[in-house]
């Protein structure tokens, strides 16, 4: 399983995969989920996947070299000339369709599903940052204000601490913070999403990125964040009053079932005897 964040803020975009993959109970390899897309002052661009490992990494290959040919005298678009990430988006949603023309068809006659979704994002120069997120069919969304960050995988476990903390206003530290405890979340209730993780942090307007980062179990600042979230949620339960329920009426309680003991059950006869 797989578990990927990515964010928006006005301040720039964030990014956090991690690299767990299973082909089984006993089968668990690392493979990387993160790619970076870079042309120093022209543009930087980040991809996260997950889904079936084989449809991903085609897919990642893939999109460096595929072109769109939307009109006749034109160059082709690829995500090194395209001049918005929007059809950055486009090149790589007909990359997705095109891996699936080709194998879908021998995957499904396997047993195996086509089954990927990628989180992209960055800026090209001349233009502001944006973010989107493409799934199976090569259709995308775009991440809003309203909804200034996209999770792919095994996204439950961690989304309530980027609900209640990120916003386009967040700063890149706290955002960094944020994505960290949410995938330290999903590491605890989730034994197929694993270390190492990779973390990508883009300033707006820099078309390029001095954070990219490998974390690992020996990484200090990981443990300390995981060690001191932790006993603040512990020691938030521990602050919390204790319930009293004397306090709550339960005489009218709708869920109590009673009988009223003055009513007497009425003998269910059958036309037999009634004729005796």
């Amino acid at each position: 399983m797989t578990y990927c964040v990515a964010v928006k803020l006005d301040a720039g975009l964030v990014f956090l995969s991690d690299s767990r993959t299973n082909a089984g109970l006993d089968q668990i390899s690392t493979f990387r989920k993160a790619m970076v897309y870079e042309l120093a002052n022209d543009r930087f661009i980040t991809l996260l996947s997950a889904g079936n490992l084989s449809v991903s990494q085609s897919v990642r290959e893939i999109l460096q070299t595929h072109e769109i040919q939307d009109k006749a005298g034109e160059p082709p678009l690829t995500i090194w000339n395209a001049t918005s990430m929007f059809d950055v988006a486009r090149v790589l949603g007909d990359a997705i369709r095109y891996i699936f023309q080709r194998d879908g068809e021998a995957l499904k006659a396997n047993g195996v599903d086509f089954n990927v979704s990628m989180v992209i994002g960055g800026q090209i120069k001349g233009e502001a940052m944006r973010l989107f997120q493409v799934y199976s069919a090569g259709n995308f969304i775009e991440a809003t204000k309203e909804t200034p960050f996209f999770q792919i995988g095994e996204s439950k476990y961690g989304k309530p601490v980027l609900d209640r903390v990120i916003t386009q206003h967040t700063s890149l530290a706290d955002a960094a913070k944020c994505v960290l405890v949410s995938m330290d979340s999903t590491l605890k209730s989730n034994l197929s999403v694993g270390l190492p993780l990779d973390m990508v942090i883009y300033k707006a307007g820099d078309l390029q990125s001095q954070s990219i980062l490998c974390i690992d179990e020996h990484n200090p600042y990981f443990q300390m964040l995981r060690n001191s979230w932790g006993d603040s949620l512990r020691a938030a339960f521990d602050n919390l009053e204790q319930p009293d329920w004397s306090r709550q009426p339960s005489e009218d309680n709708p869920l109590r079932s009673t009988r009223n003991a003055s009513m007497a059950l009425k003998k269910i006869t059958t036309p037999a005897e009634k004729n005796i």
